[in-house]
């Protein structure tokens, strides 16, 4: 019995998807739930499974190829079982005579058709490109899931002859860009193009949060599961600024304003494909830990490349860390229809004043970029004042102060 494997279904603000790479080839033994095809749309790689156990009969598409929702991309026999390797196989596993010496250099000009890649088997698209180019898959450079040669790797070889894996004294590569790259950058030109955007700036004394962490860390872990990280506190200190400034949460929908009364909050997440920003809802109602779990989830789906589009979909603020790649001050970009963001930093220990007195404190710069159509100067400045003095004085985020 043949069955369809189709195209997910897309959500409306994804029109269609493209094939990245196939982890099986016609013939294969597939079994139910095993990953076949990748497919990358505008946000996410989405993954599809075998709907049963039996063999990929054909390969409607391949890589690179655009597809919708519901189209058929292969075709699975059902039940049966991949047929034993062809009897011209088997002979050539034998000893052959010997041949003209003469007929040897013209044997080795192309790549075998089941040619290896560096990193394991090679996908189809980029097996036939690797023989129609006469390129050697194993001298080349993957660049897609896990490391798998794609077609685009196989052609940017060739054009390139080696460069970007051999160099040289001058290298170079052309690199076509992946459909979420594509994606970003549209984005962050819309971002450019339509937000009258500022940022503010102010400075954190993180001491008492370090302090409060280091006294309850044991205790969190052993109770929640999960450790307590700074994160959850610039989560919490921002929906409870949010609650007092709600300018801050709200998007502009043409000549409206819309304000949320809700704290769905993004938070950025950077990965091999970019940037991508998973969505806490609700954080106005989460604990510490909930918040903490969250984070955890986001990103070891985002690792795993496990992300769906209802992860990232909505999204009234967002926080971004950049001092975890050493960042020591930013302007983050506003995400429309979003009209705020708030970036995060390394801590430094500074000499600051304090009492009098000039005193060693972890010291954090914080930046707000806003939509200043919407948003005043003033309303950004206490929104960062607001979160400052929670996060210097902890007990303001638990009481909600």
């Amino acid at each position: 019995m043949a069955t369809e494997v189709k195209v997910p279904v897309l959500p409306e603000s994804v029109s269609d998807a493209t094939i990245a790479s196939w982890h099986k080839k016609a013939g294969d033994s597939v079994k139910r739930d095993e990953n076949l095809v990748d497919l990358e749309t505008d946000k996410v790689v989405l993954e599809v499974p075998s709907p049963v156990d039996g063999v990929l009969k054909e390969i409607k598409f391949s890589e690179g190829d655009t597809v919708t929702s519901q189209q058929v991309l292969a075709i699975i026999e059902e039940g049966a079982v991949a047929a034993a390797a062809p009897a011209e196989e088997k002979k050539a596993e034998e000893p052959k005579a010997e041949a003209p010496k003469a007929e040897a250099p013209a044997k080795a000009a192309a790549p075998a058709p089941a040619a290896k890649a560096a990193g394991g088997e090679l996908p189809p698209g980029a097996r036939a490109t690797a023989i129609r180019e006469g390129v050697d898959p194993s001298q080349v450079e993957g660049t897609g899931r896990r490391g798998a040669v794609t077609k685009e790797d196989i052609l940017n070889y060739a054009r390139t002859g080696g460069a970007g894996k051999a160099g040289g004294a001058r290298p170079e590569e052309r690199v076509p860009m992946t459909r979420i790259r594509k994606r970003i950058a549209e984005r962050l030109m819309q971002s450019k193009d339509s937000i009258a955007m500022l940022t503010s700036f102010n400075e954190v004394n993180l001491a008492k949060v370090s302090a409060a962490r280091k006294e309850l860390q044991e205790d969190f872990q052993k109770t929640h599961g999960i450790k307590l990280g700074f994160m959850s506190f610039f989560v919490k200190a921002a929906a409870n600024a949010l609650q007092r400034f709600p300018i801050i949460n709200a998007s502009v929908d043409g000549d409206d304003i819309i304000y949320h009364g809700y704290s769905d909050i993004s938070i950025a997440v950077s990965t091999d494909k970019g940037l991508v920003t998973p969505v806490l809802r609700n954080v106005e109602r989460m604990s510490f830990a909930d918040i903490e779990k969250g984070i955890a989830e986001y990103a070891k789906k985002a690792r795993d490349g496990k992300l769906g589009l209802e992860d990232l979909q909505g999204g009234t603020f967002t926080i971004t860390n950049g001092g975890t790649f050493g960042s020591l001050m930013s302007t983050p970009i506003v995400t429309p229809p979003q009209s705020a963001i708030l970036g995060m930093h390394a801590i430094k220990e500074r000499p600051i004043a304090e009492n009098g007195q000039v005193v060693i404190a972890p010291m954090m710069y914080i930046a707000l970029s806003y939509d200043h159509r919407i948003i005043d100067g003033k309303d950004a400045v206490q929104f960062l004042v607001d979160i400052k003095n929670q996060l210097e004085n902890p007990n303001r985020i638990l009481f909600g102060l």
